[in-house]
């Protein structure tokens, strides 16, 4: 395939190829044999290899090439000699990786959209139980306890647990949710911390329900736009107090009421309602503290105040031992890993990708979604790095300082929801 170029843009032929030069190729992802469509040349059967594709021209960076591309009438002593036998692709050591990468590619999207498909159930479930508060409020603990069972029940198992990104749009709806959010990512931390079953059922529920109170306050006031006045924020305050109060005409167990109560407490005493510390929190509303605060921060009410999960997960850990306790905020780090999901990376090849899943037993190499200007976001690449030994993640970038047609790509400002799917732990 080749097209026009464009302002800026640079093409060579295929035989100015050289070892060093940094290379995009205008070609679907199947139709070559490399695990990434834009790369640096490092060896003499890469050159080969792209010139066996069929391209008239070759498009390249000059900023990010090593050197500049041989003359036109340069003999490239770097590429096989013409009299050497071209390897055919069913015997193409690189086609045959290809190939490999694409069985991966496939079980791994039949797997997220078996999370996406039970992500899409627990949320509809999770909806149910707020909306049945006043009609139907002895169903909502019975509700509430299903749900978080059926987490449970895949949660606990003997399995790796690895954290996705959901599409926002996951199946045709706006699937954010909060809470859910919430209960989620507090059962996995207290399952990395190795509490009871029976500990992380009442987590889980008082998790989902911490914000129950906030069912009292007026929406013109939860949905306000604007900072709210002294009287508003007063009043807003107060809904740890409604949601202990609902939550005891529900029947739920002391322990959930403990989180309604004191989600918004710190570790130092700086949180409210009543400014308790240390010890005084409960072991599971240290967690939901912890965790509400997290998601908050990557999913302000107002998109331009959200962080990226990078830069949350790092106010996060900068308060360990201060608003947050220790031991928790380093459990919630391990669940996380150093680039959450949702995290916007340079790849070593110069590539960037969003993270997309991350498993606590593989910390520096989650998968991503790999940023590719000719193709739409829906058809992205996703590479696992755990199969990609020479390819490793250089650091994080600030959403904010994408230029738009990638942030565009890669959806930033848009609210992050997770889910999980658990793996035998003998899978990797």
């Amino acid at each position: 395939m080749d097209k026009p170029a464009k302002p800026g843009e640079h093409f060579v032929s295929p035989a100015q190829l050289c070892i060093g030069l940094y290379v995009h190729l205008d070609l679907p992802w199947i139709a070559h044999p490399f695990a990434f469509p834009s790369f640096k040349i490092s060896s003499a059967g890469q050159i080969s290899t792209i010139q066996g594709l069929g391209l008239r021209a070759v498009h390249y960076s000059p900023a990010k090439s090593d050197c500049a591309p041989l003359a036109e009438s340069e003999p490239n002593a770097e590429a096989a000699s013409a009299d050497e036998p071209v390897a055919s692709r069913d015997s193409d050591p690189a086609y045959q990786a290809k190939q490999t990468r694409i069985t991966r590619l496939a079980a791994q999207q039949a797997r997220v959209k078996s999370c996406e498909r039970e992500f899409l159930g627990t949320t509809r479930r999770m909806r149910a139980v707020r909306q049945n508060l006043f009609s139907r409020p002895d169903q909502v603990c019975k509700l509430a306890a299903e749900g978080v069972a059926r987490l449970a029940d895949s949660m606990l198992v003997d399995a790796e647990l690895s954290l996705h990104l959901m599409s926002e749009q996951a199946g045709g709806e706006d699937v954010f949710d909060h809470s859910l959010n919430v209960a989620l990512l507090s059962m996995m931390v207290g399952k990395e911390m190795k509490l009871p079953a029976d500990d992380i059922h009442l987590l889980g529920i008082g998790a989902l329900l911490h914000d129950l109170g906030q069912a009292e306050i007026p929406d013109h006031i939860k949905n306000k736009s604007q900072p709210l006045s002294k009287a508003e924020a007063a009043l807003m305050r107060q809904h740890c107090a409604f949601g202990v109060s609902l939550g005891k005409r529900l029947g739920l167990p002391p322990e959930a009421q403990l989180i309604i109560a004191q989600h918004h407490e710190r570790s130092d005493g700086s949180g409210y309602p009543q400014q308790l510390a240390g010890s005084q929190l409960s072991r599971l509303a240290r967690i939901v503290s912890m965790i509400e605060t997290y998601d908050e921060l990557c999913n302000a009410r107002h998109a331009a105040r959200s962080c990226s999960p990078h830069e949350a997960l790092a106010i996060i850990y900068a308060q360990k031992d201060k608003q947050f306790d220790e031991a928790t905020v380093t459990a919630f780090v391990r669940c996380l890993t150093v680039y959450p999901p949702g995290t916007i990376v340079l790849l070593s090849n110069g590539t960037l990708g969003m993270v997309t899943e991350v498993n606590s037993s593989r910390l520096l190499k989650p998968v991503v979604m790999v940023y590719d200007a000719a193709v739409a976001n829906h058809d992205a690449i996703i590479v696992d790095l755990d199969a990609e030994a020479d390819v490793t993640i250089s650091k994080a970038v600030n959403p904010q300082r994408l230029p738009p047609e990638v942030g565009q790509f890669f959806a930033t400002g848009k609210r992050v929801p997770y889910f999980f799917s658990a793996e035998p732990a003998s899978a990797h």
